[in-house]
């Protein structure tokens, strides 16, 4: 039978030692551990908020960025506008006064000065308005008393139809006026305006396309040019 022998104090100091050293080294080495995980955790935590935080700041300079750059596009709008708008009003105004000097003109013009020149200016005035009537008896207003007769002949030549054309003299053009005359048929409810104000806003409607293109060149943004 083998013999049991007791450990001495000595002895079991020693094993104390040991084992509480072990304990310490465990608790170290967890703590270690807990130390590390942590600072993963914590690292990793970290880099989602600053890469939210970066996402946020981001996401609202993007947001001014757009809202700057809107802003800044109905400015430029607003200016390109207001300027196309007031290159179009000089430009109108410009187009206005040379039709308004030409009206201011009319007076001096060689058809009007000049009994002969008037008197064929007038007689073709007057044919156009027979023309365009078609009717035997004709009313005209103006001082056209010289070219009728060469008016109601050439219609003649032209139409083969006689007409017959009557001065109201009662009812002449007004002082102001340049010239030309008014034809009135259809029992008075038919009016062709042959004056040369007239003839002068006619040609400003038909030819202010090619004056327009012919002072400030083509517009490339221009479709139609009726």
């Amino acid at each position: 039978m083998a013999q049991v022998h007791g450990m001495s104090d000595d002895q079991v100091g020693q094993e104390l030692r040991k084992m509480t050293a072990f304990i310490k080294q465990e608790a170290y080495e967890k703590a270690r551990e807990i130390e590390i995980k942590a600072n993963e955790e914590f690292s990793i935590e970290k880099s989602k908020l600053v890469r939210e935080e970066t996402d946020a700041i981001d996401a609202t300079y993007a947001k001014k960025f757009k809202q700057a750059s809107l802003s800044q596009q109905i400015t430029r709008s607003t200016v390109a506008n207001k300027t196309r708008l007031k290159v179009l009003g000089a430009r109108q105004e410009l187009l206005d006064d040379i039709f308004d000097d030409a009206l201011k003109k009319l007076p001096q013009a060689d058809a009007v000065n000049g009994e002969a020149k008037y008197k064929d200016v007038l007689k073709n005035l007057q044919l156009e308005g027979l023309y365009a009537l078609v009717e035997p008896d004709v009313q005209d207003y103006g001082v056209v008393k010289k070219a009728i007769e060469a008016a109601q002949k050439e219609y003649k030549d032209k139409t083969g139809k006689d007409v017959k054309v009557t001065i109201d003299e009662s009812d002449s053009l007004p002082d102001e006026s340049a010239g030309g005359l008014i034809v009135v048929g259809g029992k008075g409810k038919i009016t062709i305006n042959n004056t040369f104000e007239e003839r002068l806003q006619l040609l400003q409607t038909a030819a202010l396309p090619a004056v327009r293109k012919t002072l400030f060149g083509q517009n490339p943004n221009r479709k139609f040019f009726d």
